[in-house]
């Protein structure tokens, strides 16, 4: 059933890769023994803040009250680019192991593939070569050497006044306050665990997830970013925009179902006389004005902030009865998927989502030269 053409497993072939002066691989699967990512442009003497990577990390892991309980350490290990709290220009290398897998949660697959997963497809495309396992190289597992990588990258761009600040916009239709209104706000113990700065929505928000836990089922949600200091002119014309090539990233991240740039969807309801942002400012240092002007034209940073929503679907993994395909016998049959799974994605989306920014943004800055190399 999963032969094609060739009758070649194809594993090997799949290049997880995102970058292109600042080129990222990742590597690795969910159930394995470790994952782990390289990242090649890095130049000579860049601060490693061993520190901020482990919060960064403490950012992304399973294991709180609103996630997954799988408690893995997350202890970033670097075996090459390193040395001290100095990059050596060599390339990075960080593995990060895994500790608490259950394996025996996945006994169901490969006969019974879930709904809403990749089992089926990942099947097919690798001739049934792939481990499954936890979502094997599909899984949200396989974010976490990319979170501790940008953390690295973070400081560069920081340096050089570009700063990326995401928190959990929406959560099962709970809407909180954009994330650049949220700054000066008191965070609460509930703000903090997940990631939403707007503390009564995050209220709510926890309220509703309990209420859908108990139910064995799970929530949609959203990850709102804004992105200030950009100088203007970031981005490449065309294919590498600085949306498009936010897009393709942030698409990637595990269960991403939209990624909208300022005024997204809502632009259908407006007229062009409404969306307009004029020129302000001054001849040597002109601004875009009016409410929330976008952040970036015709592929291009406008020195405006530029603010960014990625939708993730509700996890796939939920504990109640679901009749699948089973493979081994040829008919839907009942399955209860097992394990320990987020009953949400955003609070840990928020990120991975940075990440991704960081990620892409410090290759568009180094291919034009806003950054040197």
């Amino acid at each position: 059933m999963f032969l094609k053409a060739g009758g070649e497993a194809t594993l090997n072939s799949m290049n997880m890769r995102l970058g292109e002066q600042v080129q990222l691989t990742l590597y690795g699967s969910s159930h394995g023994p470790h994952v782990g990512a390289t990242l090649t442009g890095v130049p000579e003497g860049l601060n490693v803040d061993h520190d901020a990577v482990a919060q960064a990390m403490r950012k992304r892991r399973p294991g709180g009250k609103y996630s997954s309980k799988r408690r893995e350490a997350d202890e970033v290990e670097w075996l090459s680019g390193v040395t001290g709290d100095r990059t050596t220009g060599e390339t990075l290398e960080c593995r990060i192991h895994n500790n608490d897998v259950r394996s025996s949660d996945y006994s169901f697959l490969p006969d019974h593939p879930r709904p809403g997963h990749q089992d089926l497809v990942m099947m097919v495309k690798t001739n049934g070569a792939a481990d499954l396992r936890g979502g094997g190289t599909s899984s949200a597992r396989m974010t976490a050497p990319l979170v501790a990588m940008a953390a690295v990258l973070r400081p560069w761009l920081a340096n050089h006044g570009v700063e990326v600040r995401a928190h959990v916009g929406n959560i099962g239709g709970i809407e909180a306050l954009p994330v650049d209104e949220c700054l000066s706000v008191n965070l609460t113990d509930t703000c903090e665990a997940l990631r939403c700065h707007d503390p009564e929505a995050a209220e709510r928000m926890a309220a509703l997830i309990e209420t859908t836990r108990r139910a064995r089922d799970s929530l949609g949600s959203r990850v709102d970013m804004v992105i200030t200091g950009l100088p203007m002119g970031v981005g490449e014309p065309w294919f590498d925009g600085l949306e498009p090539a936010l897009a393709r990233a942030l698409m990637a991240v595990p269960a991403a179902r939209a990624v909208e740039f300022g005024r997204g969807t809502n632009v259908i309801h407006m007229k062009g006389s409404e969306h307009n942002d004029p020129w302000g400012g001054s001849v040597e240092a002109p601004e875009l004005q009016g409410d929330r002007p976008d952040g970036a034209l015709a592929g291009m940073a406008s020195g405006a902030p530029l603010r960014v929503s990625v939708s993730l679907k509700p996890p796939s993994s939920i504990p109640q009865e679901q009749r699948t395909l089973n493979l081994r016998t040829g008919q839907p049959e009942p399955l209860i998927v097992k394990g320990r799974h987020d009953p949400v994605l955003a609070p840990r989306g928020v990120a991975v989502v940075e990440a991704m920014a960081v990620l892409v943004l410090t290759d568009l800055m180094v291919r034009g030269h806003y950054l040197e190399a």
